[in-house]
């Protein structure tokens, strides 16, 4: 195992070139917004000049009782009012999108600097009981699934946690499908304007994520009510009987019956104004998340695939066949801004007078509705496999210097479990931070035992194997040199938390992690685990949690698992004499002016130092003499 510490200068050359590009990108809209900020100054003299201008000009022959001119002249002005606005909308438009444009790049800078508080994140709660979520800093304020997250869509959304959090247990077929996943992510990569414009169309319309779930669910329930069209159809004679009449009744002088077919019409409205009510709602809440839909799928049907097959084949239920999704998402939102009319009462009830508006536009819906349910479970979850995976190469995009891992044929085909790295690094650390270490471990049964003073970088380590090994099973590449492995499940003894609402001590909860880790590394009909565990037993006295610890490190080298476990139990390095795949490693620290020093490097062997009394000593507790 050899370590590499990646200093400030040895930051890589392609990293800090993405760096540079993006500036000169935000730099260039910059200066692009500030001539157009002075444009749109001279835009508001020039309209306020025109109008003060046409006022003038129109009111002086007026007064002079030259009504021709007057005329002429307010219609010229006005001509040239309504261009000048028209063009000055047309600017302001533009440098809407150059403001949204910028603030994607900015994002985007933030990522790649990891400033936290640029970044929009999107509360993901953990699962309950997940292996590894919260262990790896998965999901969370400051975690990879913030730092990935570009979606536009809830559906985009979930797709991408569960790419990293639900990954299969099932080898079968499943490398084929990786394979196809990384092909599309590697296309993405290079497509930078492809994945800006897909954000940049959607924020147009507004700022807040597109809710797939809310579309899904107010088309799965049918639309309309029993009856429908034969009211339509009375509702609609009614109306134009009362039309008809009322017009005979004033121009020709027929007796005024038509009270009589508007009274019918409006106590048929009133009976069915209930059933109506709740189609009204859903249409309200579809109508922003349609428009926003319809803008996505607009962007992506202009677009060409020849040159990406992977993303044409994704793309194709949207992009072909005879049904365009935009045609329909756009009828359906017409159909829903037409029935909004509702919100505003007194327009609703005067439109509703003159003829059945409500029923024509709710059985506009109940068609569009049969035409477009069988494919709009498939255009969401198209749109969601995109997103995810545009996440993934945005994510490939910004960090040019991390590679591509390549996947093994799966373990017990004649090859051991595997995961070999070099300079295998923590993608949440900054560049000029962090510390990168090789990693190799071959077969199940294998278990690294790593030893190390406090704060030497143990803990870290873990995470680091476990979070690039997460992301290198969810098709992303991983923030190492190279990286190959064979599929595993990953499991995790990290951060455990007790539990009041449970009642569950410390101890107790570690002990149930442990349990349900054991009990899936002895599950042979599944991927091989990787197990992740930090201070095994902490929760304990130090004689049983030498001996508890022993005992389940014997139990997990007899396993369908390997991994890495750290301690600070010396004792229990010598185990790699007892288990045949045992080995120890270490992380140390050194003193300098009286203050510690550590290179979080990993070396073979068992920790030769301790440091506790010495930071005890070092922070003025007292400790006895000569042990510091």
């Amino acid at each position: 195992m050899v370590s590499k510490a990646m200093s400030a200068t040895d930051q890589p050359t392609q990293q800090r070139t993405r760096e540079q590009t993006l500036e000169r990108l935000i730099a260039r809209v910059d200066r692009l917004l500030e001539g157009a900020g002075r444009t749109s100054a001279r835009f508001t003299r020039w309209r306020l000049a025109i109008f003060v201008a046409g006022v003038v000009c129109s009111v002086i022959p007026y007064k002079l009782q030259w009504y021709h001119l007057g005329n002429a002249a307010m219609g010229s002005f006005l001509v040239v009012f309504l261009t000048v606005a028209h063009y000055h909308s047309r600017l302001e438009t533009r440098m809407h999108r150059l403001r949204l444009w910028r603030g994607i790049k900015h994002t985007h800078l933030a990522r790649l600097r990891l400033y936290w508080h640029a970044i929009h994140t999107v509360a993901t709660p953990s699962p309950d009981s997940h292996p590894f979520a919260t262990d790896l800093d998965i999901t969370g304020p400051h975690s990879l699934f913030s730092l990935l997250n570009t979606t536009v869509s809830s559906n985009g959304r979930d797709r991408l946690a569960a790419w990293l959090l639900n990954q299969p247990s099932s080898q079968t077929n499943w490398p084929t499908h990786w394979l196809a996943r990384q092909l599309l992510v590697k296309e993405l990569a290079s497509l930078s304007l492809f994945r800006d414009r897909l954000v940049l169309e959607a924020s147009l319309i507004g700022e807040v994520a597109l809710d797939g779930h809310r579309i899904h669910a107010a088309l799965q329930a049918p639309p309309g009510f029993p009856g429908l069209v034969p009211l339509l159809a009375i509702e609609t004679v009614l109306a134009a009987g009362t039309l008809v009449l009322a017009l005979a009744s004033a121009l020709v002088g027929v007796r005024g019956y038509w009270p009589l077919s508007f009274g019918a019409y409006a106590i048929i409205y009133m009976l069915i104004s209930g059933q109506t009510a709740p189609i009204f709602g859903r249409a309200l809440s579809l109508h922003h998340e349609l428009e926003k839909l319809g803008a996505v799928f607009r962007y992506l049907e202009r677009r060409s695939y020849n040159v990406t097959p992977q993303l044409g084949r994704l793309c194709a239920p949207l992009t072909s066949g005879a049904r365009r999704p935009s045609e329909y998402v756009q009828r359906f939102s017409r159909v829903c801004q037409a029935l909004s009319v509702r919100a505003h009462p007194l327009v609703h009830l005067a439109i509703n007078a003159v003829g059945p508006w409500d029923l024509w536009w709710i059985s506009r819906f109940q068609r569009l509705h049969k035409q477009v349910l069988p494919d709009i479970s498939t255009w969401l979850d198209k749109l969601a496999e995109l997103e995810a995976a545009s996440a993934l190469g945005n994510f490939a995009y910004l960090n040019p210097a991390y590679c591509w891992p390549s996947l093994l044929s799966p373990a017990g085909n004649g090859r051991p479990a595997t995961i070999v790295a070099q300079a295998l690094g923590h993608p949440l650390i900054p560049a000029a931070q962090r510390v990168t270490n090789d990693l190799k471990l071959w077969s199940v049964g294998r278990i690294l035992i790593i030893t190390g003073s406090n704060m030497s970088g143990k803990s870290t380590f873990l995470r680091t194997v476990g979070i690039n090994t997460c992301l290198a099973q969810a098709g992303a590449p991983v923030c190492a040199a190279s990286f190959e492995w064979t599929w595993v499940r990953i499991s995790c003894c990290i951060r455990v938390d007790d539990s009041l609402e449970a009642g569950l001590s410390f101890f107790y909860a570690e002990v149930k992690r442990l349990k349900r880790l054991l009990d899936e590394a002895r599950d042979r009909s599944a991927p091989p685990v990787l197990f992740l565990i930090d201070e095994i037993f902490k929760g304990t006295n130090n004689r049983e949690r030498l001996i508890g610890s022993k005992s389940f490190v014997k139990a997990l080298a007899g396993s369908n698992g390997f991994g890495l476990i750290t301690t600070h139990d010396l004792e229990l390095a010598e185990l790699e004499k007892e288990i045949p795949n045992g080995a120890n490693a270490h992380f140390r620290e050194t003193v300098e002016a009286n203050e510690l020093r550590f290179d979080y490097r990993l070396r073979p062997g068992p920790c030769p130092t301790t440091n506790a009394l010495r930071i005890m000593a070092l922070e003025g507790l007292p400790v006895p003499e000569g042990k510091d």
